[in-house]
């Protein structure tokens, strides 16, 4: 599944083809995504759009009408063509733009969304998110704090959404090792100096990946279908079983809440 900086990625490539546009038409094919396309999302029609934002791993296209609401599930994509591009396979919803070009959704197991709200903040789909990790809203004193008493493994802690959105599998596993935290450690028996560590790295590690186009791991690639390049400078993830790279022990490859975790025993404490 698309994670954060994947999302984000997607967000930086649409967002020049949007900002600014009327919407002349919404093309729905087949609405049976997670939930069903709404026939709200024809409000778009004839409005222009203000701005492409992202919160957590959802995609915003703001008008002054309200908002539509993106996920990409698990193998969604999205592309920016020309109007007169044939429809494939699994290309179910086309917004279309003044410009003479369209916003199309490809989503083969359609495990996505299309929603329309027009308060989004609002919407029970991101009322209850935590702060987004590159801002100042986020810091490893809220993460100390938080995780007073917890007894959940850290990684799970940081990777639920109303603490801090978008820190999924791969960057959970990657902002740990690079912090020196096992995985499985009781959240609330982590120091706030380690904490302040610990977000730091999250942070770095997100940035990074932003930078270099995400990750590709089975379905993701960029808006314009190039690869991410993060996967190649990752420590742990996908890594199991290989030798640590700072102290060249075998990296172990567990299950933490049904996630492939993998960590090195030495390195990490």
């Amino acid at each position: 599944m698309p994670e954060l900086p994947e999302v984000e990625v997607s967000r930086m490539g649409i967002e020049p083809h949007l900002t600014a546009q009327t919407i002349t038409a919404v093309v729905v094919r087949d609405s049976r995504l997670r939930w069903p396309v709404p026939d709200t999302i024809q409000l778009l029609v004839g409005q222009t759009i203000e701005q492409v934002r992202r919160r957590a791993k959802y995609l915003l296209i703001d008008t002054s009408a309200g908002t539509a609401i993106l996920h990409l599930g698990m193998s969604g994509s999205l592309r920016v063509v020309p109007l007169a591009t044939p429809a494939a396979k699994h290309d179910h919803v086309d917004i279309q733009l003044s410009s003479g070009h369209m916003l199309r959704l490809n989503d083969p197991r359609r495990f996505g969304c299309l929603l329309f709200d027009p308060q989004p903040e609002e919407h029970e789909l991101l009322a209850s998110l935590g702060p987004e990790p590159l801002t100042d809203a986020f810091d490893g004193q809220r993460l100390f704090e938080l995780s007073r008493n917890k007894k959940s493994p850290v990684k799970n802690f940081i990777m639920d959404n109303k603490v801090v959105v978008g820190v999924g599998n791969i960057y959970a596993n990657e902002s740990l090792f690079r912090a020196g935290i096992h995985p499985l450690r009781e959240a609330g028996k982590i120091s706030l100096q380690r904490y302040l560590k610990l977000a730091e790295h999250i942070k770095l590690v997100l940035a990074a990946a932003i930078k270099q186009g995400g990750t590709t791991l089975k379905d993701f690639s960029q808006v314009d279908g190039s690869p991410g390049y993060f996967a190649q400078t990752l420590y742990v993830y996908g890594r199991g079983g290989k030798p640590c790279f700072q102290c060249e022990r075998e990296l172990k490859e567990v299950k933490v809440g049904q996630r492939t975790t993998v960590y090195c025993g030495h390195c990490q404490r």
